[in-house]
């Protein structure tokens, strides 16, 4: 049986791998007014010429070379008339569709089939080409189940970046400007497998425009003047792997190697950084409700003026910028700080607390109706996260809160009798403990406070329920590639969903030892690749007048937020030191450097008082960073959405600026 898999797998893939050479050329003239007129193209000797003999008014030649697993496609057209064009190509693989996942980066996983019939996915169609600054990297992947082996083409990145403004959104549109951005994608209307790219861009079946709103096809045409020259460089990379997972990492290591991205700056004035966020802290503050909070969400970014509703957890997170202003309020001798931190614990600690126990997950006190009755495992999680720390925090200097210690063990021991027999937790659920959403994808978001828990109390009913959330996330996320369900406002593939993997796994590692503990270290390697795979390697191009680009944003190093929200972001809060902690573990350079991409890059947004970056208020970081052609409402690439959520980016940027948190609230 053995030998005849092998047989099996040898002569698939040499098929693949000579197809992969087989590479087809089109190419579109547009003439303004008339519809474009498409030619297939045909090699003639180093010439592409038209199949059918006509003259074209462009000259194209081409190189094809191929070294081990790689090839190198190199395109430069020359017009001798000034033309309008958009260039293309497809390379066959020789897998059928149907044992096939794919791959965008930041953008596409599998199938995308986790999305509805309103977002990119097979549910939709099953060929798709799309601009390649919606991707982390300029790639396209696919890889066969039944072959084991994959096939990649990842554009080579323009030396000098550019975008053009455009005067359509649909149908043919002749850009206004110089462009480098192409497209990558992939067919499958014949059931076998072809990756697609060309330039400049076009994206079809449909248009990805904002949240769950497809919308018609785009191509666009770049234009050469006579004797006019464009260069054109593509690598089309075959491997051989286990399963889609080990496809993900391998494919990420080639892409920062190939891209190699560099620290955004030699470095980062952290004590800088800290004292701008204090402006959020200072000026989003509101004490005139039963609970005190700082404003963090359905904040307007032309005004920053504290709203009636608060969040425990992920867009708010107002219990963890309650500990971060007590804690470095008093490290600053700052007693304004130090008073709203305490207050705002206070007031949870007396108004903050269901009758099952549990805290309060959301409340807009502007509603008849301020509770929806509903918690989500996620936000019970960050908010026990934060108040551990608190606790720990005060502990250490004397100071005990037994009134505290016996909610945060009512919540625990709620944990421990929510969690399934598989070791999950549901998604959402009442404060009876009935089930309102069942899904898995968020139990890893409940292994943190668990084995926090177990540290603090000593209670290894805790560590148990955590080791079982592990067991949960090992069999039926992380061995079957699939990231998802994490994030508070989507039920789709996302970063957040891999970040929690990550955090999970390295929790477990920080409390044992032995095979346990690197077996931890293993699974949390292997869901890095996931989470970093959302995470940008390269600078996405911006048109003059798009303020992004006028402020000189550098994207490498921000991550992509989920399928359904195409938009980049800050959210990093632990991975960063767990990226450099795991590249120690691993002795793997390459996530070493990431971190200081990360770490670089992050804080380029900060609004001062001298540099507003397009935010009322000094210290209130922005959060929907629009750097594709996608908006979650309003305005579009290059700018924000005008509401946003500063109190998790807050958070998330003090975290990634306090490296050692984690590691002292495990010492004893």
């Amino acid at each position: 049986m053995l030998k005849k898999v092998l047989i099996s797998f040898l002569l698939i893939v040499p098929m693949a791998m000579a197809e992969a050479a087989n590479v087809t050329y089109h190419i579109s003239l547009k003439k303004p007014g008339n519809t474009s007129v498409k030619h297939a193209l045909t090699a003639k000797g180093n010439q592409l010429v038209d199949a059918q003999g006509k003259a074209l008014p462009i000259d194209i030649s081409y190189s094809q070379t191929t070294v081990g697993g790689e090839t190198t496609l190199t395109v430069t057209l020359q017009a001798r008339e000034k033309v309008y064009y958009n260039i293309g190509m497809e390379v066959p693989t020789g897998y059928d569709t149907d044992q096939c996942d794919f791959y965008l980066p930041g953008f596409w996983y599998h199938q995308n089939l986790r999305s509805p019939n309103t977002a990119p996915s097979f549910h939709v169609a099953k060929s798709w080409n799309v601009r390649e600054d919606r991707l982390s990297a300029p790639l396209s992947g696919v890889f066969s189940q039944q072959a084991g082996a994959s096939l990649s083409v990842l554009r080579q990145i323009d030396a000098q970046p550019a975008d053009a403004l455009i005067p359509l959104a649909q149908g043919e549109v002749i850009l206004g400007g110089p462009t480098s951005l192409g497209y990558v994608g992939f067919d499958n209307e014949t059931g076998k497998a072809k990756l697609t790219f060309g330039y400049p861009y076009i994206e079809t079946p449909k248009r990805y425009i904002r949240k769950l709103t497809l919308t018609p096809a785009i191509y666009t045409f770049a234009k050469l003047d006579k004797g006019e020259k464009k260069t054109l460089t593509w690598t089309l990379h075959e491997g051989r792997e286990a399963d889609y997972g080990k496809y993900v990492a391998d494919t990420w290591n080639y892409c920062f190697d190939r891209i190699n991205p560099q620290p955004v700056k030699a470095d980062v004035n952290v004590a800088e950084v800290k004292k701008n966020l204090t402006g959020y802290f200072r000026e989003s503050y509101v004490d005139k409700y039963d609970l005190k909070y700082n404003s963090g969400l359905s904040l307007l970014t032309d005004k920053c003026e504290p709203a009636n509703e608060l969040e425990l957890g992920f867009c708010g997170r107002v219990l963890l910028n309650a500990f971060n202003e007590l804690e470095y309020g008093e490290a600053n001798n700052d007693a304004q700080l130090v008073q709203m931190g305490r207050s705002i614990f206070d007031s949870f600690l007396h108004h903050g607390f269901t009758e099952a126990g549990y805290i309060y997950d959301r409340l807009n006190y502007g509603s008849k109706q301020p509770w929806g009755g509903r918690h989500s495992i996620r936000q019970q999680s960050e908010g026990i996260y934060a108040i551990l720390h608190m606790l720990k925090y005060d502990k250490n200097r004397g100071k005990l809160h037994r009134d505290w210690e016996k909610r945060v063990r009512t919540i625990l021991d709620n944990f421990v009798r929510l969690q399934n027999a598989d070791g999950s937790f549901p998604r959402k659920f009442m404060d009876d403990g009935s089930v309102v959403d069942k899904s898995g994808g968020s139990t890893p978001s409940a292994t943190v406070p668990l084995v926090m828990g177990y540290k603090y109390f000593g209670d290894k009913r805790y560590l148990k329920a955590a080791e079982r959330t592990i067991d949960y996330l090992e069999k039926n996320i992380i061995a079957k590639s699939d990231y998802f369900s994490s994030t508070l406002d989507a039920n789709c593939e996302d970063k957040e969903a891999a970040i929690s993997a990550v955090t999970a796994t390295y929790y477990m590692a920080l409390v044992t030892k032995g095979k346990a503990r690197q077996h931890y270290i293993d699974l949390c390697r292997e869901s890095t690749y996931f989470a970093l795979s959302w995470y940008y390697l390269w600078d996405v191009p911006f048109a003059q007048g798009q303020m992004l680009g006028d402020l000189g944003l550098k994207s490498r190093g921000w991550g992509n937020v989920s399928v359904e929200n195409n938009h980049i972001d800050v959210f990093v809060f632990e991975f960063g030191h767990i990226l450099k902690w795991l590249g120690q573990q691993t002795a793997d350079s390459r996530f070493a450097q990431m971190y200081k991409v990360i770490y670089t890059s992050m804080d380029q947004l900060m609004p001062t008082a001298e540099r507003h970056c397009g935010i009322a208020k000094p210290g209130f970081y922005p959060e929907v960073v629009q750097h594709t052609h996608w908006d979650y409402g309003r305005n579009g690439k290059g700018f924000y959405n005008n509401y946003f959520a500063p109190g998790w980016t807050i958070a998330s940027l003090w975290e990634l600026y306090t490296p050692t948190r984690t590691e002292s609230f495990f010492k004893k």
